[in-house]
């Protein structure tokens, strides 16, 4: 799997979705707003529903709940971790990121644009609140 960069401000959510699908954020995209789901809407980073809508669009099986983080170790092989997690204004916001592990490493595919490198192996610094486990 390869980072895909989100391309508006809260496209998170749909490069998320592209990373795991493997299609470029463009793909995503259209799909998305094919579903009536925009990046400009906030509630993509404040409601898990648009990304599983969009996740069963792709093709792609998510479970049905949120897990609380426990620990690294203990996530599935592939999950959309909830990281940055705050309330603002009294509603729930986050930003998603893919974590995948396979035989050689375990890394987490982040969207941000800013970032030196999209590959993340800074564990530490990474702070879950929950994620969705990815089939």
């Amino acid at each position: 799997m390869n980072p895909v960069i989100q391309e508006e401000i809260s496209g998170c959510g749909i490069a998320s979705c592209a990373v795991l699908a493997g299609i470029s954020y463009a793909q995503a995209k259209e799909k998305a707003n094919a579903l009536g789901i925009y990046a400009e809407d906030t509630a993509l980073w404040s409601d898990t529903e648009y990304v599983r809508k969009l996740l069963r669009a792709l093709g792609i099986t998510a479970a049905p709940t949120e897990t609380p983080f426990d620990t690294w170790e203990r996530l599935p092989d592939k999950a959309l971790l909830a990281i940055k997690w705050r309330i603002e204004q009294g509603r729930p916001f986050w930003h998603w990121v893919v974590f995948v592990r396979s035989e050689r490493e375990a890394v987490v595919l982040d969207s941000k644009k800013a970032l030196k490198t999209n590959t993340r192996r800074d564990f530490d610094r990474i702070k879950p609140k929950w994620f969705i486990r990815v089939d």
